[in-house]
């Protein structure tokens, strides 16, 4: 059956998989969901210019993604970013210099799109890396800029997600598990109004 190129089908990640794909001591921190912050984009850039100024060229693409790319959103006061590198598999060709500019590597997927996810503190900020093949970055963009223009959609994840952080998680890889389905909801609304395919029947996740 034909779907949209960006489709994939509903799942959540088991607490064995996440444990796999952390690097280094997890501390427990509870997920608190805030107040839209007209800070959150100057602190993206402050972040696109630190990955930037380590990586040069080679940082093929940096965006702002998640809910602090969506102003009047709901979110965790955490900036999420895509940086596509030549190879997110080769660690060597970027990472030292990221580690040398204050990231952290916390999470190697390496059987979910060769992600890698970087961390740095001041502003806190997830980067997470990817290929150009990757899916995920076109799905996260396609995400984000629904968002920004349908706001019945934006108010009704924004309750999702104050609900699902009011249950008082200590692990974020758990709060977006119980936030997933709304998220495939919404994706196939994005889907379903792309009119490059638009004849694409889309199944339920």
């Amino acid at each position: 059956m034909p779907t949209h190129p960006l489709w994939s089908p509903y799942e959540t990640v088991s607490d064995e998989d996440i444990a796999a794909a952390r690097v280094g001591v997890r501390t427990p921190e509870r997920v608190e969901v805030v107040a839209p912050d007209p800070r959150w984009p100057s602190r993206f850039a402050d972040v696109r210019q630190r990955i930037v100024d380590a990586l040069g060229d080679r940082a093929l693409s940096v965006e702002h993604v998640g809910s602090t790319s969506v102003p009047g959103l709901w979110a965790k006061p955490v900036i999420d970013v895509d940086l596509v590198v030549a190879s997110s598999a080769d660690e060597p060709a970027y990472l030292p210099d990221l580690e040398a500019a204050g990231f952290e590597l916390r999470v190697r997927e390496p059987e979910w799109q060769e992600h890698r996810l970087v961390r740095c503190l001041d502003p806190q900020a997830n980067v997470h890396v990817f290929s150009p093949d990757a899916m995920e970055p076109r799905r996260h963009l396609a995400f984000r800029d629904w968002l920004r223009t349908h706001e019945d959609d934006r108010a009704a994840y924004a309750a999702t997600k104050r609900e699902v952080a009011g249950r008082g998680h200590s692990d974020s890889m758990h709060y977006n598990n119980e936030k997933a389905w709304v998220v495939y909801d919404l994706y196939e609304k994005i889907f379903a109004a792309d009119p490059a395919h638009a004849h694409d029947p889309q199944p339920r996740a």
